[in-house]
């Protein structure tokens, strides 16, 4: 099995901003996968992941792997789980993985409500200071502990989806702008592009 090379995590951290435990949990999935898959950084569409959630970790696994929402080999299933697939196109292999349960104790969600405090801007200086420690220690935790501690994963059949397609664009009859033909709408008799149709519904 090869051995890829993983970029520094601060150069994920500069591409997306800071450093939290959302985007170290990406970074070890995208090292999870590249290894089980015996497969390096997709230049083109070699490797799909699809992703059930629109968290941090997204832009580990992007700027790791290539799997990127630009390319098309990244797919946005937003379920909000922490689950990952991905699919190596020509060896037609998968693995699909989880990150182990969090811990729901006393301690765990005393911290919940600390977090929702800081983000509320109610939090005392001493409750920024132990989230803002307890952030460290998940983050150096995700970062150096074993793959198989982490995560749950197991390789599995899979669908592999078709490569990216190229459509045709066509004017909007209200604004005028470009908009795909694959996300077009026709509203009496005319093209018109999602923000301009006016969705109809009868409650089901």
């Amino acid at each position: 099995m090869m051995t890829r090379e993983m970029p520094a995590f601060d150069e994920v951290v500069r591409f997306h901003g800071h450093r939290c435990p959302g985007l170290a949990t990406g970074y070890r999935v995208s090292e999870l996968a590249l290894r089980e898959l015996a497969t390096s950084r997709s230049g083109d569409e070699e490797l799909v992941a699809i992703v059930e959630n629109d968290a941090c970790g997204l832009d580990a696994i992007q700027y790791v792997t290539g799997c990127t929402i630009g390319k098309g080999n990244l797919i946005l299933r937003d379920y909000g789980k922490q689950v990952y697939t991905f699919i190596r196109r020509n060896k037609s292999d998968a693995i699909r993985i989880v990150p182990h349960p969090r811990e729901d104790s006393k301690e765990s969600r005393m911290m919940q409500e600390i977090v929702s405090r800081v983000f509320a801007g109610t939090a005392t200086p001493e409750e920024i200071e132990r989230v803002a420690s307890d952030r460290a220690e998940k983050i150096e935790y995700l970062l150096t502990a074993s793959l198989g501690d982490i995560f749950s994963y197991r390789h599995v059949t899979a669908d592999i989806p078709e490569k990216a397609r190229l459509f045709r664009s066509v004017a909007c009859a209200r604004c005028n702008e470009m908009v795909s033909e694959s996300r077009a709408r026709v509203e009496n008799g005319s093209i018109v592009c999602i923000p301009c149709f006016s969705e109809y519904s009868r409650g089901w």
